[in-house]
């Protein structure tokens, strides 16, 4: 079989397509496999309540199942519901929003595929841009997302050192490099895979770069505010007409729905309906109902902040101690947990690649994410890429110090050899 570039590209070797397919093979081996891999939420039994009431509720009020499975969504979404986040977002941030700022997605992934390509490779020119990454590691998921190849560039980050074992990321803003190749700047808040919360003053200094630079800032809040609202730290959401903000459903318990959403200038908001309508031609409608309802009372705010956010806070902070406590004869950093449900552990001189690591554990009964695919549009030789693995600890407290204890255990014989 012939294939095109297209194909040939979206069929060929992928992180994150031989990632998922490696660890649906070994679950599949061995059910009794911790899998601290993935990006699942945890089950909250609260939230999962709220949202089979809803779903029965849904289904059961006139019209309700042809509302949800038998009619298209228009190209931006319903018109309702883009009114419904819009006032929420102007009553929560005071951001000078219309529903024509507010665009409905099939998932964030799906979003930032067609964001991506719409502003950045091959322009009608000849000329060909990049969407640069200010801060990495960044989501495994962004890698392979561009059309062309060489789509994105990235700015090696610095590290603050906290104490004996806890470290964290920050933007070096003196070699953040924007050029006439750069099309969008994009940082994800929380950072997947990091747990990294960029501060209202790095935002701001991002925001002022892309601004002078004459090219939007891209914001992934799909772990952040105002929901899932997954974040440790007192920070303040960011958004004006030049920055395109992704927010999602999934990690408030609803990964399944795939449904997302875009805040935007009008003029994308237009371009990306345009694009999504011939992609996708029309956004589901579970998704979007569930979220009209918890929309309407602002529910969102109160699930995210009273039972979802406290919720991994406390998952954390004991997955923390665990790990520290495991690793405390190692040479081993975790990246401090500001939000989000990763750990992303750094082994300072690891004496073996991470995806070597990954194969170990993974015969050693427990799944992980090397750190090496995080680091996509960095050049250079930097061993940290390869010395790096993320942790999720949204499994069940006894699975997670399990897998940290095998962790620790298959780690500490690297350095004995």
């Amino acid at each position: 079989m012939k294939l095109s570039s297209f194909g040939e590209k979206y069929t060929g070797q992928s992180g994150i397509v031989d990632l998922m397919a490696d660890l649906g093979e070994a679950l599949h081996t061995n059910p009794n496999m911790i899998s601290m891999g993935g990006g699942n939420p945890s089950r909250i039994p609260t939230v999962e309540e709220i949202y089979r009431d809803l779903l029965v509720n849904l289904l059961s009020a006139p019209n309700g199942t042809y509302n949800i499975l038998g009619k298209y969504q228009p190209p931006q979404g319903d018109e309702q519901l883009l009114k419904q986040l819009a006032q929420l977002l102007r009553a929560e941030y005071g951001w000078p929003i219309t529903d024509r700022n507010v665009a409905i997605s099939n998932g964030g992934q799906s979003a930032f595929f067609v964001l991506s390509n719409l502003l950045a490779g091959k322009y009608t020119d000849g000329s060909i841009k990049q969407i640069r990454f200010p801060l990495v590691p960044e989501y495994l998921g962004y890698t392979d997302a561009g059309l062309e190849t060489n789509f994105f560039s990235s700015t090696r980050p610095a590290i603050d050192i906290i104490d004996e074992h806890v470290y964290k990321y920050r933007v070096d803003f003196e070699s953040l490099e924007v050029t006439d190749r750069t099309a969008a700047l994009c940082v994800s808040r929380p950072t997947n895979p990091t747990g990294n919360v960029l501060t209202d003053n790095e935002v701001s200094q991002l925001d002022a770069i892309a601004r002078e630079s004459h090219v939007p800032l891209i914001i992934d809040g799909a772990y952040g505010a105002p929901f899932p609202n997954i974040i440790f730290e007192r920070v303040t959401p960011h958004w004006n007409d030049n920055t395109i903000l992704l927010l999602s459903l999934s990690k408030l318990g609803l990964p399944g729905v795939r449904t997302g959403f875009i805040v935007a200038s009008e003029e994308m908001i237009h371009a990306y309906a345009n694009a999504n309508t011939i992609l996708n031609l029309a956004c589901g409608n579970v998704g979007p109902a569930i979220a009209g309802k918890l929309f309407e009372d602002r529910e969102v705010l109160r699930i995210g902040s009273e039972l979802i956010m406290p919720y991994y806070r406390d998952k954390a902070m004991r997955a923390m101690e665990l790990v520290i406590e495991a690793c405390s004869d190692l040479p081993m950093y975790v990246h401090k947990p500001e939000g989000a449900i990763f750990l992303w552990l750094w082994f300072k001189d690891l004496p073996v690649h991470s995806t070597q690591l990954y194969q170990l554990l993974k015969e050693a009964g427990v799944l992980i994410i090397p750190g090496h695919d995080s680091f996509a549009g960095l050049d250079e030789d930097w061993p940290h890429t390869h010395e790096c693995i993320r942790v999720s600890y949204a499994q069940d407290e006894e699975q997670v110090k399990k897998g940290i204890e095998i962790i620790a255990r298959e780690v500490r014989k690297l350095y004995a050899k």
